[in-house]
């Protein structure tokens, strides 16, 4: 689901490097060896080099309006040919864009693009916004249709892909409410992957900085007041709201514990309950509350009859929907996706403020009073002052310390809006820019 900024690797894979010299159907003999091959393949070490990004549209048939019909996944296959994901094609080679992006599909029929890693984020989005546009003009002589918005209004959740992940999923959030279904079907989001850092105490500034500031620019970036089948409340990201009501052991880890992130996430990690476990059969279950470390231990002997190997573990993984997830980069995960091509702002904005050491430290403490506080920033958005504040600071050092003139502009006019307390979306049909 997300792009992998390795510095070996291509996108979506694993650096070897990263990997202990176990065999891939290896079981693991106690859940120390399991946290040293979490902490290995999740925070990958090497100087910051890459960034990536993945940008995510809700689809519809005919006009551009999220009120029409989901496409199927057969008209969808069909539009996209050679580039279709196995998922809806299994056959199918599927290749990357000319711009290097990989094409994904969401639940709900949400199209998405991961980009391969590029060294500058002017490259990123140059190459990405070549591909969005290819992506377009495939699916629209199908008739289907993108629509730029991180939540769905109109349309009741339904799912497109019948996949035993995803009928997992399904029925693992369903006791939780509505927020599992309209996370998976009616949500969209743009993320941005950048390396982790090249040690330790790097990882850890670099982790720090990104949560530290996550709600501010949350804030910055909120733009989905509205989602069909959500309880009443006014929010300015009801997609975040989905996240924040979810499933909070998987979706909430307690980062403000944490000295060690690559400790801390290797842990908690082992202590998620399971969503499934993989069979040849359609129903992918698991043992309820069960977590990945009961499996190791043995607890779950009976239910599932044999020990996790390295692939299990390396599944579990992408199971962890946390607002920064480490997957050899780092991913930051809770920005909505922005009207029309506004994508390329956050892009701009996590790129500028993780540039170096010291303006990754002025970025985490201009926002340390903001910290935390994901709940106010997903509901008020701008309208909540400290977050105004922390967002008009946080993106005007972005644009001080932006990698091209152009950048800076589109920062500098981003943190004006702020000001105004305008949404992205207010911004741009008031003709106010970024």
């Amino acid at each position: 689901m997300a792009v992998t900024a390795s510095h070996t690797a291509p996108p979506g894979a694993v650096a070897p490097g990263s990997r202990t010299n176990r065999s891939p159907d290896a079981g693991f003999t106690s859940r120390a060896a399991a946290e040293a091959y979490v902490g290995g393949v999740c925070f990958k070490l090497g100087p910051p080099m890459l960034i990536g990004a993945e940008l995510e549209w809700l689809t519809a048939r005919g006009e551009c309006s999220a009120s029409r019909s989901r496409p199927d996944s057969t008209v969808l296959a069909d539009a996209l040919g050679p580039y279709a994901p196995q998922s809806i094609s299994p056959d199918s080679p599927a290749v990357s864009l000319p711009g290097g992006s990989r094409v994904t599909l969401e639940p709900g029929g949400q199209i998405e693009l991961s980009s391969a890693p590029f060294g500058t984020a002017s490259q990123l989005c140059d190459r990405l916004r070549y591909d969005a546009s290819l992506l377009r003009e495939l699916l629209e002589f199908r008739g289907i249709r993108t629509i730029s918005a991180a939540a769905d209004p109109d349309r009741e959740a339904r799912r497109v892909l019948r996949l035993p992940r995803y009928r997992a999923m399904e029925r693992s959030f369903s006791g939780i409410g509505p927020y599992g279904a309209l996370m998976m079907c009616n949500t969209a989001a743009v993320q941005v992957s950048v390396d982790a850092g090249a040690d330790a105490d790097e990882v850890t500034a670099r982790w720090t900085a990104l949560y530290t500031f996550g709600p501010a620019l949350l804030s910055a970036f909120a733009c989905s007041p509205r989602l069909y089948g959500v309880p009443p409340g006014e929010w300015a990201s009801q997609r975040m709201r989905t996240w924040l009501r979810l499933d909070n052991p998987r979706t909430r880890p307690p980062v403000h514990e944490w000295s060690d992130p690559i400790t801390g996430y290797a842990r908690w990690a082992l202590d998620v309950p399971l969503l499934c476990v993989r069979s040849d059969g359609g129903d992918w279950a698991a043992p309820p509350g069960a977590t990945f470390a009961d499996w190791i231990c043995g607890a779950l002997d009976d239910e599932i009859g044999r020990r996790p190997s390295t692939v299990d573990l390396d599944y579990h993984l992408t199971t962890m929907f946390p607002p920064v997830r480490a997957s050899g980069h780092l991913e930051v995960r809770y920005l909505d996706t922005q009207p029309g091509e506004g994508w390329t702002v956050p892009v701009h904005a996590v790129d500028a403020l993780l540039s170096t050491p010291d303006v990754v430290a002025e970025a985490t403490a201009l926002t340390a009073y903001t910290a935390g506080r994901w709940s106010e920033a997903a509901r008020h958005g701008l309208a909540d002052p400290e977050l105004r504040s922390a967002a008009v600071d946080l993106l005007e050092l972005a644009a001080a310390h932006a990698s091209t003139p152009e950048a800076a502009a589109e920062l500098t006019a981003a943190a004006l809006r702020c000001k105004r307390c305008l949404s992205p979306t207010e911004a741009l049909e008031s003709g106010g820019g970024a």
